[in-house]
C-alpha cells in the first residue's frame, strides 16, 4: 500500500544528485525520422541498452505514482538516459492521495498514461472500469523472463495480464542490536517457540534503558493506522497455516473467524497484549496505536526495547550514522517458522505499472520499466529492491537489501503478497486496519474477527 512505500527512504538517503548514469552522451541529436512510431530511428552512441525502444520526436508520457520525497527524485533519474536516447519525455507526477485521485481521474475521463499501482486489489478495481490497457507482448515477454509466475499473477486480472511488477519489499524482519545479543548471550531464534522463549528471557533480564520491555510496536500511519499490525498477522498465517490457507484467506474462502486466522491473531496478541513485553519506553500497550511505525523501532537505539517487527524498507528509518550490519549497531532476522514445513516462506509488497493509453511511446516506457535494465539502474540509486531476476543483488545499497533480493530471487522461497493489499479495499485497507487497532486496545477477539468478516463485499 502506498503509505508503506512513501517512507522507504526519507532518512537514510545518500547524495544522489551528482550521480551520472553511464549511457547517452553525445553532441548529436537523436535521429527522430520515425517520430512517434517506436521503430527505427538511429540511436546515439552509448544508447545500446535502449535501442529496442525506438526513437520518438516529442513523445510525452505521464507516470502517476504515490512515491514522494527523495525516492521520487530517484525514480525520475531512472528516465534520464532513456529519455535522451529515445526522445520520450517522461513526466513523473506524484500524489499523496493517489488511491482516491486515480479513481477520480479515471471516472472523469482523464486517466494518466501509466500508473504505479501499489495494491493488486486497486488494480482489479481499475481494470473493472474498462480503462486499463492489457500489457503488450513486449511487456509480457519481459515479465516472463525476469519475474516469477506469482509476481505475474499479481498483475493479472481474470485471464488477462495487465500490469508489470516494479519494486518490492520483503516483510517479516525482526530488527535488533547485535551488541545487545552478544553481551547477553542471546541467539537468533530458529522457531516461533524459541522467539517467545527469547522474549520471556529478555523480560526477565530487563535492559539498560528506562522502562525496558522486549518489544516495541507502532501502528500509527495517518489514515492507514493499523497496517503494521496486519503485517504481523499475515506473517504468522503464512508461517503457521501455510501458503494454501493464506491464499484461501486473502480471497475470502477462509473467514477471519476460522481457527487458522484466529490462531494468528492470538499469537500476535501473546506479544502485543502482554504488558510485560511491550513499549516500555513509549508508554505500554496503549501506546502501540499512538506511536508511528517509523519511530517505534528507534527505541532499540535507546535500549528501551530489543526487538521490532518491520519490513526490509525499515532500514531507511535508522538515523544517519547508524551502521546496519551483522556486526553493526542494528541488524535483522526473519520471523522464524511456526509449523513444520518450508522455513523460506515470506510475505512482501510491491508495485505494478499499468497503462491507460494505447500508444507506442507509452508501451516503450512500460516495457522499459519491466526490464532488468530499469531494475538495476533504480536499485543502484539506493533505498529500494526488486524481485526482478535480472537484478544484480550487489547493486543494493545495503546488506539487508542484498539479502532480501536473494530471498526474492530464490526458487526455494515461498512468497506471498501482503494479504491486506490483495483483499478488497473495504476489508484489507479498512476493516482489517481498524480492527487491528481495536484489538490492541482491548476489543474482544471474536468480535474483532466477526466485524472484519462482515466488511467483506
Amino acid at each position: 500500500m502506498s503509505i508503506k512505500r512513501r517512507y522507504i527512504a526519507p532518512i537514510a538517503a545518500t547524495a544522489i544528485a551528482g550521480l551520472a548514469l553511464a549511457g547517452c552522451s553525445s553532441s548529436d541529436d537523436p535521429d527522430t525520422s520515425d517520430s512517434a512510431s517506436g521503430g527505427g530511428g538511429e540511436m546515439m552512441e552509448g544508447c545500446e541498452d535502449y535501442a529496442d525502444y525506438g526513437t520518438f520526436d516529442g513523445g510525452e508520457v505521464e507516470v502517476y505514482t504515490t512515491i514522494t520525497g527523495v525516492e521520487l527524485g530517484q525514480l525520475e533519474e531512472t528516465f534520464t538516459d532513456f529519455s535522451s536516447c529515445t526522445g520520450i519525455t517522461v513526466n513523473v507526477v506524484s500524489s499523496d492521495e493517489f488511491e482516491t485521485e486515480i479513481n477520480i481521474r479515471v471516472d472523469g475521463g482523464n486517466p494518466p498514461d501509466l500508473a504505479i499501482i501499489p495494491q493488486p486489489g486497486l488494480l482489479q478495481t481499475l481494470v473493472g472500469t474498462g480503462t486499463v490497457i492489457p500489457a503488450s507482448e513486449a511487456v509480457e515477454a519481459n515479465v516472463d523472463e525476469f519475474w516469477s509466475a506469482d509476481w505475474k499473477q499479481y498483475g493479472t486480472v481474470g485471464q488477462t495480464f495487465y500490469a508489470a511488477p516494479l519494486m518490492a519489499s520483503v516483510k517479516g524482519w525482526v530488527w535488533y542490536s547485535p551488541a545487545e545479543f552478544a553481551d547477553n548471550g542471546y541467539e537468533i531464534p530458529a522457531t516461533w517457540d524459541e522467539l517467545m522463549t527469547l522474549t520471556q528471557t529478555m523480560a526477565d533480564n530487563g535492559g539498560a534503558g528506562p522502562n525496558y520491555k522486549p518489544w516495541c510496536i507502532g501502528f500509527e500511519s495517518g489514515t492507514a493506522t493499523g497496517w503494521a499490525g496486519t503485517d504481523w498477522v499475515e506473517d504468522i498465517v503464512l508461517r503457521e497455516a501455510g501458503a494454501d490457507a493464506y491464499d484461501q484467506w486473502v480471497t475470502g474462502e477462509l473467514d477471519f473467524a476460522s481457527p487458522e486466522i484466529k490462531s494468528a491473531f492470538e499469537k500476535f496478541g501473546d506479544i502485543a497484549l502482554n504488558t510485560d513485553y511491550i513499549n516500555g519506553g513509549l508508554g505500554g500497550t496503549q501506546s502501540i496505536v499512538d506511536t508511528s511505525f517509523q519511530e517505534a523501532g528507534l527505541q532499540i537505539l535507546e535500549s528501551s526495547c530489543s526487538l521490532h517487527h518491520q519490513a526490509s524498507f525499515y532500514e531507511a528509518q535508522w538515523p544517519e550514522g547508524t551502521t546496519v550490519a551483522e556486526d553493526g549497531d542494528i541488524w535483522a532476522f526473519l520471523t522464524p517458522p511456526i509449523a513444520e514445513g518450508d522455513p523460506s516462506a515470506v510475505t512482501g509488497g510491491g508495485e505494478f505499472v499499468a497503462s491507460f493509453r494505447d500508444a507506442p511511446e507509452v508501451d516503450a516506457v512500460q516495457t522499459y520499466m519491466s526490464s532488468d535494465t530499469w531494475a538495476n539502474i533504480r536499485v543502484s540509486l539506493g533505498g529500494v529492491i526488486s524481485a526482478n531476476k535480472g537484478l544484480d543483488p550487489t547493486n543494493a545499497s545495503s546488506a539487508i537489501g542484498q539479502q532480501a533480493i536473494e530471498i526474492l530471487q530464490s526458487d526455494d522461497t515461498v512468497f506471498r503478497f501482503d494479504g491486506s493489499d490483495l483483499m478488497p479495499s473495504a476489508v484489507g485497507a479498512s476493516a482489517f486496519w481498524t480492527e487491528m487497532v481495536n484489538y490492541v486496545q482491548g476489543k474482544d477477539l471474536d468480535t474483532v474477527l466477526a466485524d472484519i468478516d462482515a466488511a467483506w463485499p
